[in-house]
């Protein structure tokens, strides 16, 4: 069976939230923070549906989770300027920074790592896992190769016209693909898919949205050990949550919500840009309402 890819959300920023100032923007997501230990209360993650006991383990009780937080690298990208060449460039020098700290947060961990191969496409194509582009997605991870796949012109045209100078909201994209390789080499994409095999359509959708909302969390926790030399600054930061928090999904019919309500979405961003550990990324054992 073909391994699903791992699609990030695309469409535009809400309008009600795109007129929310910064200030509003901070405020909003003060409450969406889940500083605990384990990214939640330890209500319990969803049961297992045949993922087996080891895989299980993978993903609820990773050694990644007991690794700390993740080692400066001191990234530093360049300007992103309106061509396809100086997007390429950012997104390559973000995706060699990504190695470095994911390589040596699994050497911590004593887990293997290997480095995934990228695609930042301009032009349709197919891959193990399908065609792109997709519609409303930009960019997506296919496990079948362990590659990353980004359009380069797509990205932008699915951030709802979102200046470059706010590179804040492409370098999350790249490192949100970057977290669903992180998840495949720790083990946790594997229990996440079979969860979704589930052949229950709220099971596999909650499943989904545990996985995505993690990718977010690695995702945030990259940016925020990086944020000095990048730099985020607070107008960075902003531009990428008013981003996120426009992506949510709690518009669809319930059998198609499988990314994350925008709260959770940007919430889970905050959590590991804040937290930094690895521990407050395990959607596994968050609660139900911190992964709706």
């Amino acid at each position: 069976m073909r391994p699903p890819p791992r699609r990030s959300s695309g469409g535009t920023i809400a309008g009600i939230f795109g007129a929310l100032t910064s200030l509003a923007v901070v405020a909003i997501l003060g409450a969406t923070l889940f500083v605990e230990a384990g990214g939640g209360s330890g209500a319990g993650g969803p049961i297992s549906s045949g993922g087996g006991t080891s895989s299980r383990e993978q993903a609820v009780n990773s050694d990644l989770y007991k690794s700390g937080a993740l080692t400066p690298v001191n990234c530093r990208v360049p300007r992103i300027q309106p061509s396809t060449a100086s997007m390429r460039q950012f997104m390559n020098v973000l995706s060699d920074c990504l190695d470095e700290s994911w390589s040596k947060q699994f050497g911590k961990a004593g887990i293997a790592f290997d480095e995934p191969d990228r695609v930042f496409w301009d032009e349709p194509g197919r891959s193990p896992c399908g065609t792109y582009p997709a519609p409303g997605a930009s960019a997506f991870y296919c496990p079948a190769n362990n590659t990353m796949y980004v359009g380069v012109r797509h990205v932008v045209e699915t951030s709802g016209g979102e200046p470059l100078s706010n590179y804040s909201v492409y370098a999350r994209v790249i490192a949100h693909e970057y977290g669903h390789h992180v998840q495949d080499r720790a083990g946790i994409l594997l229990y996440g898919n079979r969860l979704m095999d589930s052949g229950d359509t709220g099971a596999s959708n909650e499943a989904s949205r545990r996985i995505e909302l993690q990718a977010q969390c690695f995702a945030g926790a990259f940016l925020g050990t990086e944020r000095v030399t990048l730099p985020m600054t607070r107008q960075q930061f902003n531009a990428m949550i008013r981003d996120v928090r426009g992506r949510g999904d709690e518009r669809l019919p319930p059998d198609e919500r499988d990314h994350g309500s925008g709260r959770n979405y940007a919430g889970w961003v905050v959590t590991g840009y804040e937290g930094r550990r690895l521990a407050v990324c395990n959607t596994w054992t968050a609660p139900a309402s911190k992964v709706d």
